[in-house]
């Protein structure tokens, strides 16, 4: 498995795929291209499908300006590479329109770029190969008494701890932003914020359901921030990405837990969204929103019940009931939008965490389907599903209205 570092990323939204990854492939393609006469960016498959409502051209476009470039955009929604369906070709081309160099991009989810030609290439790997699958590193963390956050630390060594910390700094700016902001999200739905309305709200509500509304506002205010355009940090994408730092918030304000304890639970999180991203996958346009918003789901629910003082089998019961309940859940955004129905989905999904991980605790952790197994049957009923249903905009909610231009 790769480094948290590689999980979690700051940056901004709207979609960790179509947004950060592409801007991440215009800054690497002029790094090595800088002095062509005009450049063209050729979009393909869910990249160009759901690109302008996730603002790919603007992003690209963004790079190319900070260094007094143009470039031209072609969008080809119906043609797919065949390494990933987010794919991104730019072309450099002489003061003749000759075509001097080439590079081909995979966005392939959670912000992470793969170059063509190095595709077949093994990422730089931080754990040890043996131990990249669930059931294998629970035995050996049993086999040497460790936590789940200790075996992060174990291999990524304790500078990762330091680099928790900046990432839940970020998350809680994130949350605080998005509760105080008003207005309209940008695009075409015109969608209003709600997640100062609802946090006040829920501050006052009575009964049973009155202190998990909050969580559910925090939600609302990290992915409206997100939906913005705004400064996030992917847990594990960014249409995903208000589900972890709800919960963990939550339950600092139920608990008061000390921050050393959240920079924990935020390892064991990253554990368990490592073992997905290296045996599933964690992009919408491969494997629907269940390798999104359910991975979210799943490493918050881990996360919460090991703040709780749940085994790190609790741990891993919870983790694969996050995602099993999530399992079909299409990638189908209205407009192309990370709007409808993501931000919803972050907020039902951090309520659902906080369950599953009440689950958990009330039992042993002893359960007939594991993580692992969850994982599988995920990419098993992702690859299933039709590809409008995997980030194209041409199925399920996002046929409810009609499509911007």
């Amino acid at each position: 498995m790769e480094s948290l570092h590689e999980l979690y990323r700051i940056g901004h939204g709207p979609s960790s795929s179509h947004t950060m990854g592409p801007r991440f492939a215009a800054t690497h393609f002029l790094e090595h291209h800088p002095d062509e006469a005009s450049y063209e960016a050729e979009l393909y498959g869910s990249l160009a499908a759901t690109g302008k409502g996730h603002l790919t051209d603007q992003a690209i476009r963004e790079v190319f300006a900070s260094k007094g470039k143009d470039i031209d955009i072609t969008w080809y929604p119906d043609e797919f590479k065949p390494f990933h369906p987010n794919a991104l070709t730019i072309v450099g081309f002489d003061a003749n329109k000759q075509k001097t160099c080439e590079q081909t991009y995979y966005s392939v989810g959670g912000g992470k770029v793969v170059i063509e030609g190095d595709a077949e290439e093994a990422p730089a790997q931080v754990y040890p190969k043996e131990l990249s699958h669930m059931k294998q590193i629970l035995a050996y963390c049993d086999n040497e008494g460790l936590q789940l956050w200790e075996f992060a630390v174990r291999f990524e060594g304790q500078d990762i701890l330091t680099f928790m910390d900046e990432i839940w700094t970020v998350m809680m700016a994130a949350i605080d932003n998005g509760l105080n902001a008003e207005g309209v999200l940008p695009g075409g739905l015109k969608l209003p914020r709600k997640a100062m309305a609802y946090y006040e709200k829920a501050k006052d509500f009575n009964g049973p359901f009155g202190n998990t509304a909050l969580a559910l506002s925090y939600a609302l205010a990290v992915s409206e921030e997100n939906a913005a355009g705004d400064t996030i940090v992917t847990a594990p994408t960014c249409g995903s990405c208000g589900v972890l730092p709800a919960v963990l918030y939550y339950l600092v304000g139920q608990y008061k837990f000390p921050k050393v304890r959240i920079l924990r639970a935020l390892l064991t999180a990253g554990v368990l969204g490592n073992v997905v991203k290296t045996n599933g996958s964690i992009s919408g346009a491969e494997v629907g929103c269940q390798g999104e918003v359910g991975v979210a789901c799943a490493m918050a629910a881990g996360a919460a019940t090991q703040l709780l003082g749940g085994s790190i089998h609790q741990v891993e019961y919870a983790a694969e009931m996050g995602l099993e309940h999530h399992l079909g859940l299409t990638c189908d955004p209205m407009l192309g939008l990370v709007q409808i129905p993501c931000i919803e989905r972050n907020a039902m999904a951090a309520m659902r965490a906080l369950d599953n991980s009440t689950y958990a605790l009330l039992g042993d952790g002893r359960h007939r389907v594991s993580f692992d197994d969850i994982i599988e049957v995920m990419m098993e009923t992702g690859q299933a599903l039709p590809s409008l249903y995997r980030e194209t905009s041409k199925g399920g909610l996002a046929k409810v209205i009609e499509h911007g231009s």
